[in-house]
């Protein structure tokens, strides 16, 4: 007996980096999803090469979902909007993007506490302190990766109105303190029993 794959969903996971499954978020994680990966450093060896302000050899309408892991502060403020709209000018009609970033304000405690440059978590790449959550992980950088530098940064309500400008039909955004992180969802039509009016 044949077992045959039912691939039958395909996420663009933007921003990447170096291949490994445990980087795709979990939802993902079943055989009907497909991942294509995007990345502007070819060094990573993504199926595609560019910047997610330019997805331009992706088709309009032509995937089901995205997945955006720590990329977006990468961007300059100026092209925040240039990439989202490009995330939702990809998606298909019933498609989501699921985006996390740094949470500014939750950072900003510890800066406040003058704890700038204690390491708040201890990562795969090693110890993070506030002052990598705002400019970007410090040791990456200074060995050459310049593509980790951050450029803006989000509060819950700027990425959703972010989100919102861009042609979401609906988003949710939540706060996870204790990872200093922000979550959104962001759907290219609102959800079944989805209230939009208020």
């Amino acid at each position: 007996m044949t077992l045959v794959s039912c691939v039958s969903r395909t996420v663009l996971h933007v921003g990447s980096g170096v291949y490994r499954p445990d980087k795709l978020h979990s939802l993902f994680s079943s055989s009907e999803w497909r991942e294509v990966r995007v990345d502007i450093d070819p060094a990573v060896r993504p199926d595609i090469v560019t910047s997610i302000t330019d997805l331009s050899m992706v088709a309009d309408a032509s995937v089901d979902a995205i997945w955006s892991s720590h990329n977006i502060e990468h961007l300059h403020a100026h092209e925040v909007p240039v990439a989202l709209a490009e995330f939702r000018r990809v998606l298909k009609t019933d498609g989501f993007a699921l985006i996390t970033l740094p949470d500014l304000q939750a950072i900003a405690r510890l800066v406040l506490e003058d704890k700038l440059d204690e390491p708040a978590y201890m990562s795969p790449a090693g110890p993070v302190a506030p002052l990598d959550m705002v400019f970007g992980l410090r040791a990456s950088i200074a060995h050459g990766n310049h593509y980790m530098a951050h450029h803006t940064g989000f509060t819950a309500r700027t990425l959703g109105k972010a989100l919102l400008d861009a042609g979401f039909g609906h988003v949710k955004v939540t706060r996870d303190e204790a990872s200093f992180n922000l979550w959104a969802i962001a759907y290219v039509t609102p959800p079944a029993g989805v209230d939009t009016a208020s």
